[in-house]
């Protein structure tokens, strides 16, 4: 095994040194077309891996952007979140 993961390297190393997207809209757009890729069937298992990890990285991005919104807004209701009234 650790003979595959030589090889992997340079292409790993070349996704995974890429710059996180600007927003979480620009994630999500690059999060769907990496699983369209991955749906297809169509790569070889190399770039398989990469766009996973690419993907795995996007996620965790968005998770983070989610809750670091989610704890701002509770810091503008001063810690209690208050209903929505529609107004």
């Amino acid at each position: 095994m650790p003979k595959a993961n030589s090889t992997l390297a340079p292409a790993t190393a070349e996704k995974a040194g890429q710059a996180l997207p600007s927003s979480y809209e620009e994630a999500v757009q690059e999060l769907e077309q990496l699983l369209a890729k991955l749906e297809s069937g169509q790569l070889p298992l190399d770039q398989l891996l990469t766009h996973y990890q690419r993907g795995a990285s996007l996620l965790t991005y968005c998770r983070e952007r989610l809750a670091a919104i989610e704890n701002q807004i509770s810091v503008l209701d001063e810690g209690a979140l208050k209903p929505w009234d529609g107004v």
